[in-house]
This record gives C-alpha cells, sequence and structure tokens, in this order.
C-alpha cells in the first residue's frame, strides 16, 4: 500500500513539474513574440508597440543618455522626440534567452540592425512583469553597444 501511495505521490508530483515546464515553455514564447511586435514597429520608427508594453513604473538605460529615464511618461516623452526617424532595413534578434518564473520573465538578446549598408549591434535586456489584468508589461529596459572581440 505505501509503494502505490509513494508511486502516487511521484507521479502528481512529475506532472506538476511538466505543467510548470509548459506553463514556462508559454511564457518564453510570448515574451519573444511580444517583443518582435513592438520590434517590427520600432524599426519602422512607431515606438508604439514598445509604449503599449512599457508598465508606469518602467527604468529605461540607454548608452545614448547620461542617466536612466524613469517612468512610461518619460519614455513615451524621449519616443515622441524620435517618432518617425527610425528606419531600419533588416533587424535580427540573435539568441533570445527567456528566463521565466510565473509573474516576472527575463529577456535577453543580442540586436543587429542594418541601415543603409551599415551594421548596429547592441545588447538588450527586457524585465517583464504580469501585470493585474494577466498582460505582459517592461518594467526595465537596458541598452548596451556590443564591444567587439570582448568576451
Amino acid at each position: 500500500m505505501r509503494n502505490h501511495i509513494l508511486f502516487i505521490l511521484i507521479l502528481l508530483l512529475m506532472n506538476g513539474c511538466t505543467m510548470l515546464s509548459s506553463k514556462n515553455e508559454d511564457i518564453k514564447t510570448t515574451i519573444i513574440e511580444l517583443e518582435k511586435q513592438a520590434l517590427d514597429q520600432w524599426n519602422n520608427g512607431n515606438p508604439d508597440g514598445f509604449l503599449e508594453l512599457t508598465a508606469d513604473d518602467v527604468v529605461y538605460i540607454d548608452p545614448a543618455f547620461e542617466s536612466k529615464l524613469e517612468g512610461k511618461k518619460a519614455l513615451e516623452d524621449y519616443y515622441n522626440t524620435i517618432r518617425g526617424k527610425i528606419k531600419i532595413d533588416l533587424y535580427k534578434m540573435i539568441n533570445p534567452v527567456v528566463q521565466a518564473s510565473p509573474e516576472v520573465a527575463v529577456l535577453t538578446y543580442n540586436y543587429e540592425a542594418h541601415r543603409d549598408g551599415m551594421v548596429f549591434k547592441m545588447n538588450c535586456t527586457e524585465v517583464y512583469r504580469l501585470d493585474q489584468k494577466n498582460k505582459w508589461k517592461i518594467i526595465h529596459t537596458h541598452w548596451s553597444f556590443v564591444q567587439p572581440g570582448k568576451i
């Protein structure tokens, strides 16, 4: 009898792990898809995809700035100064990795943009949080320049 109970407990535990693993895979797929949709708009001069994904309490770090931007309003004000000015011929999201828990996901990837025969390479980290409406929102963005030849 104890063996049967132990066997059932092991099966339940394994099923729970499988469900958790499946849920994490769903989160990873969702986060990458959200980011790609926003990048598709961004690369055509439209920051609205990212603004829709942005939480009110976002922190945004960019090597073009001396200091970080805090809050969605500050980010929106910045985005409005460059709205319509960005046009990327081709971009690549390289090696995206999502580390997920039920309510927070961290996305990291290398970004490669091709424009006018030039290639720009950057690193990106986005932290997403599941909000009260069950929507993934960006609470932290960090862009940095790729340092060629450095590990």
